[in-house]
């Protein structure tokens, strides 16, 4: 098998585990959402911190790091099968993720931790194989991350050439790096927000405007500076922001903690209650699965 077959099958087969979590997240929203009770406000429509939903989402969508290894990977390295690969990819990128987000909101509201899967109760036996497909595919994403992190590593440090041994250990630690930090910290959602307001954003909307602003002629507010202009005010406003909103107001985190659904009886809990009560209606209730 060549490595071009095999970096086929790698990637089909984590487009078939992202669809097997896509379907499993919709199901449980069919199934398990109306025995959850609906937070207060629950469909309220842009919130005050809503800017900090604008970093995860950019850091959803970036892929400009690997721009250039994904065109080179391309058997015909032309501009229009690059237009075609990149419009049919993200296109169905933001297919599934707006389909996953509203299922996974339409089932807990309010509710929702930075890791959806940490909503889910731990005898969901659907749930855990979906969180199994997440595992593996992890498993078959990572090395992408790895390898521009290598190359950048590479042409920095050592010129773009590493022998056999630089090249086993730069991978050895970058691997241990990421395996370390992800076992040190437990909570998802401030490392999405983290990540895109440091990463994403300015890869995304700073660092191109500034690079066309500054190899363009004439001001930054005429002709076709204009928007480029527009995108990097707006980018840094949301960098700038977003990292004081993610310090003040942090995301909540259940810490692999059980929600109260997965121990309430299939009595529901009225929705127009407050959280306290809520709490004292569960706490009165007996110990019994949903499931």
């Amino acid at each position: 098998m060549g490595l071009d077959d095999m970096n086929n099958k790698v990637s089909l087969l984590s487009m078939l585990l992202t669809l097997a979590i896509l379907i499993t997240v919709v199901v449980r929203a069919a199934t398990l959402g109306p025995q959850i009770p609906a937070s207060d406000d629950a469909w309220v429509f842009a919130r005050w911190n809503a800017i900090q939903a604008v970093a995860v989402m950019c850091f959803a969508f970036i892929c400009h790091h690997n721009s250039f290894m994904i065109y080179g990977s391309l058997r015909e390295p032309t501009l229009s099968s690059w237009s075609l690969v990149t419009h049919v990819s993200v296109g169905s990128a933001v297919l599934v993720s707006v389909v996953f987000a509203a299922a996974g909101y339409v089932t807990f509201t309010g509710y929702t931790q930075g890791d959806i899967f940490e909503n889910y109760c731990r005898n969901d036996n659907l749930a855990t194989f979906g969180r199994f497909c997440y595992g593996v595919s992890i498993i078959t994403t990572f090395p992408l991350e790895c390898f521009v992190t290598r190359e950048v590593i590479s042409n920095v440090f050592f010129k773009g050439e590493l022998s056999n041994t630089m090249h086993v250990i730069i991978t050895f630690v970058i691997v241990s790096a990421a395996t370390v930090i992800s076992l040190s910290y437990d909570c998802l959602g401030i490392v999405l927000e983290l990540n895109g307001v440091l990463s994403a954003i300015p890869l995304m909307f700073i660092f191109p405007a500034a690079c066309f602003l500054k190899l363009s002629d004439g001001r930054w507010f005429r002709g076709e500076n204009l928007i480029p202009s527009i995108i990097l005010a707006a980018g840094v406003f949301v960098m700038i922001i977003g990292l004081i909103m993610m310090v003040l107001f942090p995301q909540d985190c259940s810490h692999g903690a059980e929600l109260f659904y997965c121990t309430v009886s299939n009595t529901s809990v009225p929705s127009t209650t407050s959280p306290n009560s809520r709490l004292q209606f569960i706490n009165a209730t007996q110990n019994v699965s949903i499931f």
